[in-house]
């Protein structure tokens, strides 16, 4: 049995490390899990790596696991895909899905993970609780066959809201964002791409993942009269100004906020978290999503890939760490 792990902590802005962790032996309702990969959200990560948090979201922020507190030390990631090792017998040997932070191997609840399906590799299964969020995000929105429909703003979220909007009949859909050669990430989901100044108007819904004022705007100048924004991003403590004369009132928009925490009210009497992650893992049944894995490296490289990320020298939508290196201590 595994005794001894390495979980990455950041030890302050801006400088990250891996430190041993002793792991405790599982009992009768928990699972011991060996990791095989886990994502770095980019947006979200950095944000905690460079010590941005504002004071006032530290609980809002708060990860599954996370030890420590914000702004460091602290220890953070939620996308971990692993092999049960020891725990109830209809689990042991199965590809899981749990909300941990970045560690080679680690001990939770049974109830934490969720069992990948057979058909979803379990690299591309890091992106389950990306798209558990574009889920949520689309109960929220709820489109119509035949419906023209942009996302702005071209990150994680913004991606999977895409690809699965992608599969709706008749549904057109333009990824909207600033960075030119998330074009080739559209083509590769099978939607059209504009930049910003060119993206198409006259749109009945616009899902906005870009976090800024400016992509809010945008989203609200795309829309046809008595079109709706669904709002996904995170502002922190950010104050987000708009203009909110001219068509707004009169063309009678609607900004409508969506939020992964609580599940959408369009199925909260019928779904729970449990349901909701499940089908995001089977949805990753499409090799469409690998197009949101835009990277990949070992464990021992976190510390200085995170520091890559976070000065932008190093681009990406989903980093994927690789534990193959890692030897664990067994008994």
């Amino acid at each position: 049995m595994i005794h001894d792990a390495r979980a990455f902590w950041l030890r302050s802005p801006g400088v990250g490390e891996l430190r041993p962790v002793t792991l405790p032996t599982p009992g009768p309702d928990e699972v011991l899990v060996r990791s095989l990969y886990s994502g770095v959200s980019r947006g979200t990560e950095t944000l905690v790596f460079t010590g941005s948090v504002p004071p006032g979201q530290y609980t809002a922020m708060r990860a599954p696991f996370q030890e420590g507190d914000f702004p460091a030390p602290v220890k953070y990631g939620y996308l971990s895909v692993g092999v049960v090792e020891a725990g109830p017998a209809a689990l042991r040997g199965r590809t899981v899905f749990c909300l941990h932070p970045h560690q080679s191997a680690y001990v939770v609840p049974a109830s934490a993970v969720t069992p990948v399906p057979d058909d979803v590799p379990a690299a591309r299964a890091v992106l389950a609780g990306t798209v558990e969020t574009a889920v949520n995000a689309l109960w929220d929105a709820a489109p119509l066959v035949g419906d023209r429909v942009s996302v702005v703003g071209g990150g994680m979220v913004g991606c999977s809201v895409a690809a699965l909007l992608a599969r709706f009949p008749g549904v057109r859909v333009e990824l909207v964002d600033a960075d030119p050669a998330r074009a080739a990430v559209a083509a590769a989901l099978g939607v059209d791409f504009a930049l910003p100044a060119a993206a198409t108007g006259g749109r009945d819904l616009v899902v906005h993942a870009s976090a800024t004022a400016a992509g809010l705007q945008r989203s609200l100048d795309l829309l046809a009269p008595e079109g709706t924004v669904v709002e996904l991003s995170w502002y922190g403590d950010r104050p987000v100004e708009l203009s909110l004369g001219g068509a707004f009132h009169a063309g009678r928009l609607t900004i409508r906020s969506s939020q992964v925490g609580t599940v959408s009210p369009a199925r909260a009497s019928r779904r729970d978290f449990a349901d909701r992650l499940t089908l995001a893992l089977e949805l990753l049944a499409d090799p469409v999503f690998d197009a949101l894995l835009t990277g990949r490296s070992r464990f021992a490289e976190l510390p200085a890939v995170l520091a890559r990320l976070a000065s932008g020298e190093l681009p990406a939508l989903c980093h994927l760490i690789s534990y193959d290196e890692e030897t664990p201590c067994s008994a």
